[in-house]
């Protein structure tokens, strides 16, 4: 009787445990990132789900060169870091959708054009956004002009270039062309990190001159980053941190790393994440 009931309750632990595919993928890329390599048996526990689950995900991760598969686990594709867009949307999400609706409150009334970097926050961003007719939306992004095309009462305008399938940013001279000749009220801009010293910077080299393009022809930038890029810096500066006019982050940012950005001259709102409680 005591072993049925604890084997139930061990049942129902583990299915507590169980995460939906895209986060599975999303943690499977964070680990690699950080240590380089995995083991199935370790990330089964993790997730609580069967080996031959797991290794299903790993073979569609490895489909779309993010990782080597080996003999019960997985190595990291390459020397970046940069997870593609669909399996950084779980992270984090609470804090991404504060983070939005307090740049939501930013946007004045009348007529506006505000344009939209690629990335997880500014991609929930656009699924926010208020439908108003007096809004105009500059983006590069592909993921984000896909959900904007369907709010019929917004202008959409979308940059040209060459895609990049880790963020859905167009990219390149093309861009950087039609960009030129447009006036934008305000920026959102995503990072990959925002330091006091380092700027604001990103992954890509070609990303970054055409998203300081953007910002460039805005007369406000608002930088969407979520505490864990708070004092990060990565490989191509988009800016310097005095082209930021305020940075959105949440409570989980590095206090020091967010005194930095104050005395550089930001803005910096900081906001409350109420977190989910389980199901």
């Amino acid at each position: 009787m005591s072993d049925s009931t604890d084997f139930a309750t061990a049942g129902r632990r583990t299915r507590k445990r169980r995460t939906t595919r895209a986060e599975r993928m999303s943690e499977v890329l964070r680990v690699l990132g950080e240590a380089g390599s995995l083991h199935v048996g370790e990330l089964c526990a993790r997730f609580g789900v069967s080996s031959a689950t797991l290794r299903r995900d790993l073979a569609k991760l490895e489909e779309q060169r993010l990782l080597t598969r080996t003999h019960g686990g997985a190595l990291a594709q390459g020397q970046t870091n940069e997870v593609p867009v669909p399996y950084r949307e779980s992270r984090s999400r609470d804090a991404k959708r504060a983070i939005v609706r307090a740049a939501i409150r930013t946007l004045p009334t009348g007529s506006h054009v505000i344009a939209l970097t690629g990335g997880s926050t500014t991609s929930e961003l656009a699924r926010e956004l208020p439908g108003r007719a007096d809004l105009t939306v500059v983006t590069n992004a592909l993921n984000i002009a896909m959900e904007l095309a369907m709010h019929p009462r917004l202008k959409l305008v979308v940059v040209g270039g060459v895609a990049r399938p880790q963020s859905y940013e167009l990219v390149g001279p093309w861009a950087e062309h039609v960009l030129a000749s447009i006036s934008i009220g305000t920026a959102f801009i995503g990072v990959d990190g925002i330091d006091a010293s380092a700027g604001i910077t990103t992954h890509d080299e070609n990303e970054a001159r055409t998203n300081h393009a953007m910002l460039g022809r805005a007369r406000r930038v608002v930088v969407l980053a979520d505490g864990s890029k708070i004092g990060q810096t990565t490989l191509a500066r988009m800016g310097d941190i005095q082209d930021v006019h305020e940075v959105i982050t949440d409570q989980s940012a590095a206090p020091e790393a967010v005194a930095a950005i104050q005395r550089a001259g930001v803005r910096v709102t900081v906001v409350e994440v109420a977190c989910a409680r389980d199901s």
